[in-house]
This record gives C-alpha cells, sequence and structure tokens, in this order.
C-alpha cells in the first residue's frame, strides 16, 4: 500500500517527467503540438492509472521515457511524441483506437495502431519472435515511425532490465542484439545502436561487460593524456587554417572492444582502437565537403595515414544517410588512431539518423507535420522498397527472412557502375546474381552470364568497389536451387526460393495428379491412410516427397503399381500393414553429445524432460547456461553461444532458466573444450605444452594439432575438463610458456539444427 506522502512524491516525479519532455521537445512543436502533447498525456495518465511495472515504479514513467527518447535522442516531432505517450493504451486499457482516432486523428491512430499490432502479437508458430519481427518490418515499410518509436521503446525496456527475471533478461537481450541493433545500425540510429549493444551484452555476458567497463575506467586518465597530446598540433594547424571544428575523443563501445577481443583473439590490452578521434566542422552546406578534405589534408600532412583504411562517406554516402571521412594515421608512439571527420549537419545524422536526415533535408525543424509522415529520401526509399519486395510473397519463412534480413541490415556496402555508368550499393559480398537481382526481378531470373569490366565472369564472381557490371539475360533462362549458393542478399534469395517454391508446387501437383490415376485401376480408395502406405513401401518419408518424386519421374508408374498391388495383397491376407510396411529408422536431427549426467543441472518449471549439452558450444560447470525445449528433450546452451543467441531472439517461448547443481563434485564428470594457443616458435615447445597437460595437470587430450610457420606456432587442442575453474587455470599455466602470446578457449562446433 503506497501512503499519501509517497503517492505525492511520485507525483511530483511524473510533473517533472512531463516537463523534461516539453523542454525536451521545444525545438520541434509548435503552442498547438503543446497542446495536443498534453492531452494525450492526460490520457495516457488516466489509462494507465494505478498500472506498475515489474519494478514497482508508476506504469506512466514508461510511456513518459519513450517519448523523451523520441524528442531527446531521435528529435522526432509532435506527431511521434503522441504516439510514443499513447502507445500502450489500445493493449492494456480500456481505451481504443477509435477514441485516439476520434481526438487526434487518423495519422496518430494508424502509428498507434501499428504498434498495437506490435506488441500484441500471439505468435501461433514455433517461432514467435521471427514472426513478430517480421510484422514489425511490414508495419516499418509502410510508415517508418513506427519503428522509431518501437526503437525508443526497446531502448527503455533495457534500460530497466534489471527487475526482469534471468530467463527473461536474456530473451530481450538476445532479441535486441540480433533485431533491434542491426535495424538501429541501419537506420543510422548508431548512438541508440551502440547503447542498445552494449545493454545486450551487460545481461549475455555480465562478467565480460564488468571487465571491460573496469578496464576502460581504469585506462582513462591515461587515454585522456594521450588524446590531449595527439590532438594539440591538429587543434593549431586547424586553428592556422581558420577552420571551425571541434574535436571530441570518445572511447569505442563496450561491444565493439568485446567483439574485436572475441574476432582477433586478444587481450582487452592488445586493442589497438580503443578510442576515435571525432572532429566535428562548422561550415555551410556548400562548403562542407571541401572543408572536411581540408582538414584530412591537414591531419595527414602532420600524420602518416594508413592508405588501407581511408573511408570517403562524404563522397557517396551510406544507405542510411551517413557521411563522413574515416582515416587511420600513426601517432609518435606508434598507435594507430582513428579519425573521424565530419560536419555538424553529418554529425547530427550520425547521432540521430532519419529524423536529422530530413530535418535538414528540409531545411526546417519538425514542427509541424513530423517530415516523417512522407519519406522522400532517396537512399531510405531505396531500403524500404527492397523490404517490401523481400516481403511481398506471403509464403516467406519467417526464420528465413529474418536470418536474410539480419544479415543485409549489417553488411557493409560496395559501390558499382552499369554499363551506362549508372551508380548502384550493393551489401559486402554481393555476386553479379545479386547485381542482376537488384535490377530487376526479371532480369535475374533471366540470367545466363555476366560481363564484369568488359570481360566474362562466372554467377558466383564477387564484385568490388567501382566495377562496372553487365548482365546477359535469356527468355528460356530461370532460377534453379544451386543458385541460392551464388547469392546473399535477401531479395534475391526471396526471389529464387520464391520461384523453386512455385515450381515444386507445380511438380507436386503434377505428381498427386499421376497418382489418383494409378491408385484408381486398383480396388483402393485414393485417401490419405492409402497413399501413407504407399509411402511407406517405397521407403518416402512424406507425401509431398511422394508426389514430387512422382512429378520429377524420379520414381516410375511401375514402382507405384507394385505398391498398390502390395497393398491389396496385405489387406486380403488380413495382415496389418504397419507391421509390415511401416519399419523405418529415422536419423536424428540434431547431433549432440551424450553424456552421463546425474542431477548436473537443475531445470526451471519443472519440466518432466530429459537434458543433454549442446555440442555447438559445449558447456562446461561454471558457465553461464540456460535451456532450450526441443521436440523431446532440453538443450543445455552457453549463453555466449552464437546459436544460443540466435535461439533466444527467436524462440524466447521455448526458454527455461537452468543452472549448475550446487557443489558439483570434480572428477565424476570430464567436458570436451576447445584450448587456441598462438606464440613465437621454439625448441621443444609442443613438449612444454604437453608436459604442462598430461604430466602436471593430469588433463587427459582427445586431440593435438600445432602448426608451424615462419617462427610462429598455433596449436587447437581439445581436452576434457572439469569445469571452468579448471579451464582458467589450464589457460593460465600455459600462458607462462616462453613464447606462449595468446591462449583462448574456443568453441568445438558441430552442425547446427533447430528442431
Amino acid at each position: 500500500m503506497i501512503d499519501i506522502k509517497d503517492q505525492e512524491l511520485e507525483r511530483r516525479e511524473i510533473l517533472k517527467e512531463y516537463r523534461n519532455l516539453l523542454r525536451n521537445s521545444k525545438k520541434h512543436i509548435n503552442n498547438q503540438d503543446k497542446g495536443a502533447i498534453r492531452s494525450a498525456f492526460e490520457m495516457a495518465l488516466e489509462a494507465h492509472s494505478g498500472m506498475r511495472r515489474k519494478s514497482g515504479e508508476l506504469y506512466i514513467f514508461h510511456p513518459l521515457a519513450v517519448a523523451n527518447i523520441c524528442a531527446a535522442e531521435i528529435g522526432l516531432g509532435s506527431t511521434s511524441i503522441i504516439c510514443a505517450l499513447l502507445h500502450d493504451v489500445v493493449e492494456d486499457t480500456e481505451i481504443t483506437l477509435d477514441d485516439i482516432q476520434a481526438k487526434f486523428g487518423d495519422k496518430v491512430a494508424n502509428i498507434i495502431d501499428g504498434l498495437t499490432k506490435i506488441n500484441g502479437l500471439v505468435g501461433k508458430t514455433n517461432s514467435v519472435q521471427a514472426e513478430n519481427f517480421k510484422k514489425i518490418i511490414l508495419t516499418m515499410a509502410s510508415d517508418v515511425r513506427v519503428i522509431l518509436i518501437k526503437m525508443a521503446d526497446r531502448l527503455h525496456n533495457m534500460r530497466t532490465l534489471d527487475s526482469m527475471s534471468r530467463t527473461g533478461q536474456l530473451k530481450i537481450a538476445s532479441e535486441t542484439l540480433t533485431l533491434f541493433a542491426p535495424l538501429a545500425h541501419r537506420l543510422g540510429l548508431y548512438s541508440i545502436k551502440s547503447e542498445l549493444e552494449d545493454l545486450s551484452l551487460k545481461y549475455t555476458e555480465p562478467n565480460i561487460y564488468k571487465s571491460i567497463s573496469q578496464n576502460l575506467q581504469d585506462t582513462k586518465a591515461a587515454r585522456n593524456k594521450f588524446i590531449k597530446t595527439f590532438c594539440e598540433p591538429i587543434d593549431l594547424k586547424l586553428k592556422e587554417l581558420k577552420i571551425d571544428f571541434e574535436i571530441k575523443g570518445r572511447p569505442k563501445s563496450i561491444y565493439s572492444i568485446y567483439n574485436k577481443i572475441k574476432k582477433q583473439s586478444i587481450t582487452f590490452d592488445e586493442v589497438y582502437d580503443l578510442f576515435a578521434i571525432r572532429i566535428i566542422v562548422d561550415a555551410p552546406i556548400e562548403v562542407e565537403r571541401s572543408d572536411c578534405w581540408r582538414v584530412y589534408s591537414a591531419i595527414t600532412a602532420i600524420y602518416n595515414p594508413n592508405p588501407l583504411r581511408l573511408r570517403d562517406w562524404i563522397s557517396v554516402p551510406k544507405s542510411n544517410g551517413y557521411e563522413a571521412l574515416h582515416t587511420t594515421v600513426m601517432s609518435p608512439s606508434g598507435k594507430w588512431v582513428e579519425i573521424q571527420i565530419r560536419s555538424r549537419r553529418m554529425d547530427s545524422i550520425a547521432e540521430r539518423g532519419l529524423a536529422a536526415h530530413w530535418k535538414y533535408k528540409e531545411g526546417q525543424t519538425l514542427a509541424k507535420d513530423d517530415v516523417l509522415n512522407e519519406i522522400t529520401d532517396e537512399n531510405i526509399e531505396k531500403w524500404l522498397k527492397k523490404i517490401r519486395e523481400t516481403l511481398e510473397n506471403p509464403e516467406t519463412n519467417a526464420v528465413e527472412f529474418l536470418d536474410d534480413f539480419r544479415l543485409n541490415l549489417f553488411s557493409e556496402e560496395i559501390i558499382v557502375f552499369t554499363p551506362k555508368g549508372e551508380l548502384k550499393k550493393l551489401p559486402f559480398n554481393s555476386s553479379v546474381m545479386d547485381f542482376a537481382f537488384d535490377i530487376h526481378t526479371e532480369v535475374g531470373k533471366r540470367l545466363i552470364g555476366a560481363k564484369v569490366n568488359k570481360r566474362f565472369v562466372p554467377f558466383n564472381y564477387i564484385l568490388k568497389n567501382g566495377d562496372q557490371v553487365e548482365i546477359l539475360t535469356a527468355k528460356t533462362a530461370h532460377p534453379e536451387e544451386s543458385w541460392l549458393g551464388y547469392v546473399s542478399t535477401a531479395k534475391a534469395k526471396s526471389k529464387i526460393k520464391e520461384f523453386i517454391r512455385e515450381e515444386k508446387r507445380l511438380i507436386i501437383q503434377k505428381g498427386k495428379e499421376e497418382l489418383e490415376k494409378l491408385v484408381a485401376t486398383s480396388n483402393l480408395k485414393f485417401n490419405n491412410d492409402v497413399i501413407a502406405r504407399i509411402s511407406s513401401f517405397l521407403k518416402i518419408s512424406n507425401i509431398p516427397e511422394l508426389y514430387f518424386n512422382l512429378g520429377q519421374d524420379i520414381i516410375n508408374p511401375k514402382q507405384i503399381l507394385e505398391a498398390v498391388e502390395f497393398i491389396e495383397k496385405a489387406e486380403k491376407l488380413g495382415k496389418g500393414y504397419k507391421e509390415n510396411l511401416i519399419n523405418q529408422d529415422y536419423d536424428q536431427l540434431i547431433n549432440y553429445s551424450v553424456i552421463d549426467k546425474p542431477d548436473m543441472v537443475e531445470v526451471g518449471g519443472h519440466l518432466n524432460l530429459e537434458y543433454s549439452f549442446a555440442k555447438c558450444c559445449n558447456p562446461i560447470p561454471g558457465d553461464d547456461i540456460f535451456g532450450f525445449i526441443t521436440t523431446d528433450e532440453i538443450k543445455i546452451h552457453r549463453t555466449n553461444c552464437p546459436n544460443g543467441i540466435k535461439l533466444m531472439s527467436q524462440y524466447g517461448n521455448r526458454i527455461v532458466r537452468t543452472k549448475w547443481t550446487v557443489g558439483q563434485s570434480k572428477n565424476l564428470q570430464t567436458y570436451p573444450v576447445g584450448i587456441k594457443i598462438e606464440g613465437i616458435d621454439g625448441l621443444g615447445i609442443v613438449s612444454q605444452i604437453t608436459d604442462i597437460i598430461s604430466k602436471e595437470l593430469k588433463v587427459n587430450m582427445q586431440s593435438l594439432y600445432i602448426n608451424s610457420n615462419a617462427g610462429i606456432f598455433e596449436g587447437n587442442i581439445i581436452l576434457f575438463i572439469y569445469d571452468l575453474e579448471h579451464l582458467e587455470n589450464l589457460i593460465q599455466k600455459l600462458k607462462t610458456i616462453d613464447g606462449a602470446q595468446n591462449v583462448v578457449r574456443y568453441d568445438v562446433n558441430e552442425d547446427f539444427k533447430v528442431i
């Protein structure tokens, strides 16, 4: 029970947040907008009256926080702020969409409807999150404000994730990392993208997050001193050139540092680019490009640049509107330093994404129509058009769509040209076939060959920056299943799969009609029971496959008639066809390790299912783990397992809380763990490694591979370890070997499928 004093404190805090909202939005609204925002606030306040979040705070603080993010961090106008305040009322309260339409008009009602559909989805498939995300993208393609408000909603949920259960934290953080952070990246919301990634890491890998965060704090003073010394000559030179500018030195995000450590198998101390220098030029739009190049010229006159690390996104901006010059130069102390050069306009777009982009494009603030009402920007419109094309086929599998879509969200871009010199932007690693489908679906479907820079190339030729591409077509050509191995873009994959599905559907229909005619020559009825018996006789696993094989002439009418004759005889003899015909040994879909594991793991939810440990990440006692419900058991994954993160984000309803049993005794069970060791080669390096493993620590090895080349050695060892503490002791011992530079754990991955 909340007493009167606490209620008064809460009331004051609500008013304080509301006033913050008005302050944050004052650049984007007029007096009329202010009145509409107040009406929306009062409606939300009354609708959510008495409701509280899991943290215990009043629910109204959530829509207020989302609205503040929209106003202050994304820079949206009155329409979006009103929608943010009301984004949960239709789903959670008595207020209807008609009520909102009557009070605020069609525009607000349509956006609220989109947000409500996203929030209220009840998954009816085995992939709740994938289906939901597909729906989000469908909604976004009609009004991008829906996803911008949803992004603000997700950011606030991540900022307040402490009150959730551990299972809930893992599910939401993984979903955020795999879906919302890439989407923020594509929409140009770099600040939000970085924060979403950092917060996701905080909950999926809390120890790593704390370690990197603490290391950044410990090195802050030395880093600031280095930045000050490094920037002094640049500062003097730019002032001499009478350029108006601002220099910022800021550390890289925790997540980006973690990614470097993980991908390059290095320590925190070995990450050379812990920070970036940003130089922001204050210049009119007509001279901002030339001023940025003047700054670049001044810097490279002071410090030697790395010619391979120049990125010019000023001449050709990224598809999400990002513009900047990036270069990496060598400091006097021998450290590489990344420098980003932007105008004030470019910096605003980089931080706030779409809203800032249209603000500058239209040459006005977002006061009246939110500017986002009509999407006019060419790059974003092209991207949204690609989304709509990807979603045109309603049969598109949600998980396939999600995988393809996410790959395209984060991919870097290349610039290529048509034979007439038209510029095209494609994701990095695109092939000539991707280019053909990007030109037009029919061009892709009729592809028979391609020329790059006037030379013939195969379908799988990977395009490079500056390539000029000519596509050769023929009316008789059509997609084949092998084409899927030649493409990487979502559009190309979607169109090829769509064609193959339609072709397969026609073949299946043809096979079904032929089978019906053949069965009609007997005394049997054409029904599912008889068709299943025929499939079993021919050792075909399902009915559609039977139709397809017959339609493709993989099996012939004679084989069908033999099966029909056998079934007729079996029925006359009165023998059970199941005993005679169905005796199939199905291969297991997932290959997991089988371990004797009495009470090793405690599984939440009181589920009456067996469990086993996933080979894709090989968890050991001490690892942070979770359980995933399959068709007949629970698979235990590490929370940082790439497959595990995918499962948590796409199949959140099948995640269960798990933990290692307290007091687990050693010497009962060992687990396969991979260790990679690298360093400077020397005499007896192999014996030093094996002595520590086998003689000193008495650890059994499954395999040992050491390769030496030009004075450097690299070893991959699979060992049988008791628990995480045992593993860490072993790694520390191996680091003491003369010449050892890097010793890390790696996953002993197996093929991975979801059932």
